[in-house]
């Protein structure tokens, strides 16, 4: 309501797409989006806002892609805190001493790990690339 008061065209529209894509999962699941699946949904609309934005850049179309960014920006005041690289590299760094990980076969070990423990906090590909940063720090 307040998006349509202060005549914020953009901020009203990346609201409707993101309610609709609500209603649409609802409908289709038979049930209530519930946290969880709401966050879900929130971090898919900002991983398709920032892959177009990256599309329109690779085509010269830089006003194109700072609408995503910006829409982008206004779906991530919904999610929860997200944890700092600080405090993943910390994580990881100590799940890998405690358990002698090595090598890129414990990627997969790491990421199960993570995703978990930060749920809702932190983006898998940020995991991931840190991962791979800290495997490849000399022991």
């Amino acid at each position: 309501m307040a998006a349509m008061k202060a005549g914020e065209k953009e901020r009203l529209s990346t609201l409707r797409m993101l309610l609709t894509q609500i209603k649409n999962d609802a409908i289709s699941s038979g049930a209530e989006v519930g946290e969880d699946r709401f966050i879900a949904l929130v971090k898919k609309a900002i991983k398709q806002r920032k892959d177009s934005s990256e599309q329109f850049r690779k085509g010269d179309r830089p006003e194109m892609a700072a609408k995503e960014d910006r829409e982008a920006s206004l779906l991530e005041i919904y999610l929860p805190a997200q944890a700092s690289e600080e405090e993943i590299r910390e994580a990881i760094s100590k799940l890998v001493s405690e358990q002698g990980l090595t090598g890129p076969a414990a990627i997969g070990q790491i990421m199960r790990a993570m995703t978990s423990h930060f749920a809702a906090t932190a983006d898998g590909g940020t995991i991931n690339r840190i991962a791979r940063e800290v495997l490849a720090e000399p022991s």
